[in-house]
């Protein structure tokens, strides 16, 4: 199964599971009906920026869109042929997940490769659940903005944060950077 599909199997069975409709997702998430339709159907390339508010629509993290149910049998191993890649349509950049598929598992992992000169931003969409995440380079050099602070990250660095206002990533290195992304998904927020 292609990416695309694999993406909007999750993304219609997640959607089902929360018992939401297109439009109710379109409202919760601020991406248009006829979009999710498209993105549920396999017929669009949807950007990280777009997943990053449909999984907040959702409740769930961006690293569960491109992950399986969890299952009782699910090995607790992910080997390398195994784990999931996506490339961004907009910037290039390729995200792996690299947490076992299916496996029940409050942490999830995922490497990042952001390439010379890419942007990736996400624009802080409100979430009914509070999740961490924390960012450790492996190679290169990241500049992070976190809402108004801006952080220059390098190979050995690690920050943590609340996934609760704007995020940009910002490649300014001549090579590309690579970096892991830790997150875990907790309390659900109360509703306003």
């Amino acid at each position: 199964m292609d990416m695309d599909a694999q993406l909007a199997a999750r993304l219609r069975a997640l959607r089902s599971a929360a018992g939401l409709t297109l439009e109710a997702l379109a409202e919760s998430s601020g991406v248009s009906r006829s979009m999710i339709s498209l993105i549920e159907r396999g017929e669009s390339s949807p950007t990280a920026n777009v997943l990053d508010r449909l999984a907040a629509g959702l409740g769930v993290t961006l690293a569960s869109l491109f992950d399986q149910a969890p299952k009782a049998e699910a090995s607790p191993l992910a080997r390398r042929a195994d784990q999931v890649s996506w490339v961004d349509p907009e910037t290039g950049y390729t995200r792996r997940n690299l947490s076992p598929p299916g496996y029940p598992s409050a942490i999830e992992l995922v490497e990042v490769v952001l390439p010379v000169g890419a942007r990736v931003a996400y624009d802080g969409t409100a979430r009914s659940v509070v999740v961490h995440q924390q960012i450790f380079v492996l190679d290169g050099v990241l500049e992070l903005r976190v809402g108004d602070a801006v952080h220059q990250l390098e190979a050995g660095d690690c920050l943590a944060m609340q996934l609760d206002r704007p995020l940009t990533f910002k490649n300014r290195n001549d090579a590309p950077t690579r970096y892991l992304v830790a997150l875990t998904a907790g309390e659900h927020r109360p509703q306003r």
